[in-house]
């Protein structure tokens, strides 16, 4: 074959995906309904940042202005809001059974008398650990709250002794900690959260589409025709057909990346062509694993239950959640089997601390090859075409 009958035939398979995308709405739905709705709902979800005004219950058995300062203390927090005083434990744990509240303050009797007779009193607080986000912020504001109450008796007590300020305070807090955050001052859930879901998201969307094109011209009994469009080159088929997807996808990548780094501004250390080129290379590298997959075990629903459940997995193994270096060598060893986490080590090395691309070259090695491990398997691929069976 000639270069232009090269051309030729993967625009005629290119074309003929097409017709296949206009006709079936999963590919609608699964290349750009869902990305999309997923890009923008974890965008404008952290949208403020942490949650806010998140609601918590008192008991105030004490009823002493230590305990009534504390709660005011707790209340000023950001992340939660004081809705209701309860006279009992049994009244605020109903309460947060009923979802009304997701944890409750408890000042015990006399605590304030004992606080001052240095007898050490039990303050209690108990929260919903059900919900993950929100149990973990109130817990850590009912803990700092503790803690206030505790060094608050303790200055007036040294002030009485006749302590001055500064005494008081190097007691108090001998070691003063600075805390500062590169790259995300503010605390921003927005940044962290979205720079890593999205691109596993689309992941998701990548590995689940590029199975299911492959395996439906077995399924629909078109392998054939697939192959002859292409005259009987599988490399120019598989070339034709994943061709609309990936301008698709890379569209939609391009589209997200615009939307977090450009008109939200998050935080980057690199040019915006720099992200959108990694984005793309994350594209070609996720379709090469998922033809990979396929053509490892030519099965629809197998390929796609292995690439379901490899996304799944990227969520945890891939340092967002818990970073690789604290894994067993053996799971840091795994990590590199999966796309996402050399997309996110580039984002993270690169987009966001600005190192040059030589300290990430290892990732964009891995990255290509991804994108070409299909070469391994296309004869596979085209040996399925033309003489398996589907078997439903």
């Amino acid at each position: 074959m000639t270069l232009k009958e090269y051309i030729n035939a993967i625009f005629c398979v290119a074309m003929r995906q097409i017709r296949m995308m206009t006709r079936n709405h999963i590919y609608l739905f699964s290349i750009v309904i869902f990305p999309l709705l997923v890009s923008f709902f974890f965008a404008d979800l952290m949208k403020d940042g942490l949650p806010t005004d998140m609601p918590v219950g008192i008991v105030d058995l004490d009823n002493s202005s230590t305990s009534r300062k504390m709660a005011r203390s707790l209340d000023a927090f950001q992340e939660v809001k004081i809705i209701e005083g309860y006279h009992s434990v049994d009244a605020a744990r109903k309460a947060m059974q009923r979802g009304e509240i997701y944890g409750y303050f408890l000042f015990p009797e006399k605590m304030n008398d004992d606080l001052l007779a240095n007898r050490q009193p039990t303050v209690s607080f108990y929260y919903n650990s059900g919900y993950l986000i929100a149990g973990s912020l109130v817990y850590k504001d009912m803990r700092t709250i503790a803690t206030l109450g505790s060094a608050a008796v303790g200055a007036a007590k040294l002030s009485m002794l006749g302590k001055t300020d500064r005494e008081i305070k190097n007691t108090i807090q001998p070691i003063m900690v600075s805390s500062v955050m590169v790259h995300n001052p503010t605390m921003d859930y927005n940044v962290y959260l979205s720079t890593t879901l999205i691109p596993t998201c689309l992941g998701i969307f990548i590995f689940l589409v590029t199975a299911y094109s492959i395996g439906t011209e077995l399924k629909f009994g078109k392998s054939k025709q697939w192959l002859q469009e292409a005259n009987g080159n599988i490399y120019v088929a598989m070339l034709g057909k994943m061709l609309p997807q990936t301008l698709l996808f890379m569209i939609i990548t391009s589209l997200y990346i615009i939307w977090l780094f450009g008109v939200l501004q998050f935080p980057h250390s690199c040019p915006i062509w720099l992200l959108l080129l990694n984005g793309l290379i994350f594209v070609v590298a996720a379709q090469g694993f998922g033809i990979f997959i396929f053509g490892i075990i030519p099965s629809l629903r197998m390929s796609m239950s292995i690439c379901a459940l490899w996304s799944v997995v990227s969520f945890s193994i891939c340092g967002f959640t818990f970073p690789v270096e604290a894994m067993d060598a053996p799971l840091r060893m795994v990590s590199w089997l999966f796309p996402v986490r050399h997309y996110f080590m580039i984002y993270q090395m690169v987009s966001l601390n600005g190192y040059p691309l030589i300290y990430a070259w290892p990732h964009y090695i891995a990255l290509l090859v991804f994108a070409l491990l299909p070469f391994f398997v296309l004869p596979k691929i085209k040996n399925a075409m033309l003489h398996y069976v589907y078997i439903p």
